[in-house]
């Protein structure tokens, strides 16, 4: 077997075999130790090696299935969740004796190797430290992040569990007892408005709230963060974003999830979050300046179209309504577009005026 494996892999793919060795005593101390939550993911990451230590022992090239995470033909729509992968998903096939999938195959393994170590020590290491111990094998960062998501969903296993830390601690699951006499969580778009509200002293002066920022796209832990916020607070949860079809796109990923992260909705999505701004609607009646206003792109129409497809869209008619009411003006706003009309507009009136009296959809 180990003359296979020397035949087949690279220098990396030999860590795997070590692995598998590994495996055996680590086991028995799990079986001792109780540590169900470890135990599984050690179990998992076993049995794909397993399955291609079988293969190799057969002669045969061993291969992965991948759930394939970006096709919509794997979601399902559920309007408590939001968009979760469906239990009999289309996969990819990662095959180790095709030149367009072998480095693919490759770096799977290795990132398997490096999680299976970094959870039996109980320790962390950061993506980007995982990128420069290896970078001529990831090649990108963004490869590195691909790869950890990959694992996440074939594994099912939350990407937290991996043992594998962002900027952003990932030891939600973690934090307990807390308290805050805040009336309501606001997701902000832009790390900008988000300053802007800080140094207005925004959440002193209207009543006591939480902001927080994704700084864009937010990654899994700040949703994380915003659905614990949800769960234990039980508070009215705003979005506050621009109004052009990315920000629009972003609220999406909050309420209903993303394509790529589907396999964990449960755990990332808050259904009940509410759109408070920056509406379309807001800029016929506010009277925003013109010049304040942003063209459409094709891209953006392109976008626009897209969202007004997906299928939780059904489900908010006024959502749709200003889509549509975007679509039909052909133009777009950032949340400095307020700006346009007073300095303080958004802080002293806007925002007030929203929340006070229900402006939001």
């Amino acid at each position: 077997m180990g003359s296979h494996v020397a035949e087949l892999f690279t220098e990396t793919d030999k860590l795997c075999a070590q692995l598998l060795i590994n495996a055996e005593v680590v086991t028995d101390c799990q079986r001792v130790d109780k540590e169900i939550n470890n135990s599984e993911i050690f179990t998992r990451i076993e049995n794909i090696i397993l399955e291609i230590v079988t293969s190799l022992s057969k002669d045969k090239a061993p291969v992965l299935a991948l759930p394939n995470r970006s096709s919509w033909v794997n979601i399902s729509f559920d309007s408590a969740i939001g968009l979760q992968m469906s239990s009999e998903s289309f996969v990819t096939t990662i095959r180790s004796d095709c030149p367009s999938s072998v480095t693919k195959f490759a770096q799977i393994l290795k990132m398997l190797s490096v999680i299976y170590r970094l959870v039996q020590s109980n320790s962390y290491a950061t993506k980007r430290d995982i990128y420069y111990n290896n970078t001529q094998l990831f090649g990108s960062q963004k490869t590195v992040d691909n790869i950890v998501d990959d694992i996440s969903c074939m594994l099912k296993v939350p990407r937290r569990s991996l043992h594998v830390a962002v900027a952003v601690s990932s030891n939600i699951g973690g934090i307990r007892d807390i308290v805050s006499s805040a009336k309501f969580v606001m997701i902000v778009e832009k790390d900008a408005t988000f300053q802007r509200l800080l140094d207005d002293d925004f959440c002193t002066k209207l009543s006591p709230c939480i902001i927080i920022t994704g700084k864009g796209v937010p990654d899994v832990n700040s949703r994380l963060m915003v659905r614990k916020l949800w769960d234990t607070l039980h508070i009215p949860i705003f979005a506050l974003v621009d109004a052009d079809p990315h920000g629009i796109e972003i609220m999406c990923i909050y309420k209903y999830g993303s394509v790529a992260m589907s396999f964990e909705a449960h755990s990332l999505t808050v259904p009940s979050l509410m759109w408070l701004g920056l509406l379309p609607s807001d800029l016929q009646r506010l009277r925003v300046p013109e010049d304040a206003l942003i063209p459409l792109t094709k891209r953006d129409e392109s976008k626009l179209s897209s969202l007004l497809q997906r299928p939780y869209l059904t489900n908010q008619p006024e959502w749709q309504k200003e889509m549509e009411l975007m679509k039909q003006s052909k133009v777009k706003a950032e949340i400095q577009s307020l700006a346009a009309i007073a300095p303080d507009f958004l802080t002293s009136i806007y925002l007030p005026n929203k929340l006070r009296y229900g402006g939001w959809v």
